[in-house]
C-alpha cells in the first residue's frame, strides 16, 4: 500500500527578514508526497509559496528547481483538490484554513481507504503544552474532529 507524508523542501529564496543576515536562512515550505509500494517517492511538481519558483520533488526533503519557470499548469492547486473531495470534508478543511498539503493528504487518505488515519488541522503552543485538533478518518463518509493536548517535555527540560 502506498504511503503519504508531509515533508519540508528548501528553496533558494530568502525571507525578507533574513536578507541582511550574515548567514541567511533559506525558506522552507511543506509539501505532500506519495511513496509507492516499492518505497520510491512518486516525483511531482510544486511551487514555492514565497518566491513562486517551480520545484520537482525527487525524494523526501529533496527537490530540483526548474530554471526559468515561475508558472506551470503541472503543479496542483488547491481548487484542483477541493473538487475531488466531498463537500462537507472540503468545508471542514476550509474552515480550519488548511494548506494544499493538508488537502492532498485528506484526498490520499480517502483514495487509499486508510481508515484510522488522523490529519492534524490545528496545533498551538499554550505554555509548555501543545494542543490542537485532528480529523479522524473512520470510513468513506465517517470522519470526526477530536481535540488533543500533551506536555512538551523537551521545552520543559530545556527550561530547567
Amino acid at each position: 500500500m502506498p504511503t503519504g507524508l508531509k515533508h519540508l523542501l528548501q528553496c533558494h529564496c530568502i525571507l525578507p527578514q533574513y536578507r541582511n543576515s550574515q548567514n541567511p536562512v533559506f525558506h522552507k515550505f511543506v509539501v505532500f508526497s506519495i511513496i509507492d509500494d516499492s518505497g520510491t517517492l512518486v516525483p511531482k511538481f510544486c511551487q514555492c509559496n514565497n518566491c513562486g519558483v517551480i520545484h520537482k520533488i525527487i525524494d523526501i526533503c529533496k527537490s530540483e528547481i526548474i530554471p526559468g519557470k515561475d508558472e506551470s499548469r503541472l503543479i496542483t492547486h488547491l481548487d484542483d483538490i477541493k473538487i475531488m473531495l466531498p463537500q462537507d470534508l472540503a468545508s471542514i478543511l476550509e474552515n480550519y484554513d488548511c494548506d494544499l498539503p493538508t488537502y492532498e493528504n485528506a484526498k490520499f487518505i480517502l483514495d487509499e481507504k486508510a481508515w484510522g488515519e488522523k490529519l492534524i488541522l490545528l496545533k498551538e503552543s499554550v505554555g509548555d503544552e501543545i494542543a490542537g485538533k485532528v480529523l479522524m478518518f473512520n470510513g468513506p463518509k465517517d470522519w470526526r474532529l477530536e481535540t488533543f493536548s500533551y506536555t512538551n517535555l523537551i521545552d520543559t527540560v530545556t527550561k530547567i
